[in-house]
């Protein structure tokens, strides 16, 4: 295949994804608006994105801050401003690092289960039972995944903020900063803008784990080994949209 070839089937391929993507988002907002929502499935999905994966998502907030404040604290101190480390590990936290490491964490622990669950029930024809009965896959199936992804994201990103501070407090007193001096310089540098935006870019991510993950599964086919791409598939394209979102989210945010 030539090069131009190639690059236009990977140029259409992006498009028809996106065109997919924003049509299963729609007909999921279309549910959602007219108010036919699954509230135990969405409770009992929000208990598996959000609860189950609090204590991964604490460790990796705890150690996030932990390497924040150890690749600044020392410089900092020699430099005779440790009133700045509470700050700037605060700051990275609630901008970045936090809405970040726990998407990228959800996205491989349950978008990925997402899409091999919705990808299980395409391949053994439990979508087209649902259809057969009646029952819109998209009200039944996405629309819960997408409202746990949307709220529970956010509450998990809280908890690799308190997590991450405490890790980076952990730290930042071996080398020498105090905890009134640590909490201080919290205070004076975080804002609630800065934790408003870190939760809505944590919103969006939700969204977009849910979503990929839905689309995937509901597109699975050839059996076990589809089912298999379709997870590898809403893991990998999560991510990647995650790390791009968040880079036009910062400009618009900050």
């Amino acid at each position: 295949m030539s090069p131009l070839k190639w690059i236009g089937r990977l140029v259409l391929g992006i498009f028809e994804g996106a065109g997919r993507l924003t049509l299963l988002l729609f007909q999921a907002g279309h549910w959602v608006l007219r108010g036919h929502i699954e509230a135990r499935q969405t409770l009992a999905q929000m208990a598996h994105i959000g609860v189950d994966a609090l204590p991964i998502i604490a460790i990796t907030g705890a150690f996030a801050g932990a390497v924040l404040a150890y690749q600044t604290a020392s410089q900092l101190v020699a430099f005779g401003v440790p009133g700045y480390v509470g700050g700037l590990v605060a700051l990275s936290l609630a901008r970045e690092a936090a809405p970040v490491f726990t998407a990228v964490t959800t996205a491989g622990r349950s978008g990925g289960g997402i899409a091999a669950e919705l990808g299980t029930m395409a391949v053994t024809e439990q979508l087209d039972a649902l259809r057969v009965m009646a029952t819109d896959p998209v009200r039944y199936l996405v629309v819960p995944r997408l409202l746990a992804g949307v709220f529970a994201l956010p509450l998990l990103t809280v908890g690799a903020l308190l997590a991450g501070m405490v890790g980076g407090w952990g730290v930042a007193s071996l080398e020498g900063v105090g905890t009134a001096t640590y909490l201080s310089s919290v205070r004076r540098f975080l804002t609630p803008s800065d934790i408003v935006g870190g939760l809505f870019k944590s919103a969006l991510f939700g969204m977009i784990i849910a979503l990929i993950g839905s689309h995937r599964g509901m597109s699975a086919d050839g059996g076990a080994a589809g089912v298999g791409r379709a997870a590898t598939g809403a893991v990998v394209a999560a991510i990647v949209l995650i790390l791009v979102g968040n880079l036009f989210l910062d400009v618009l945010l900050f």
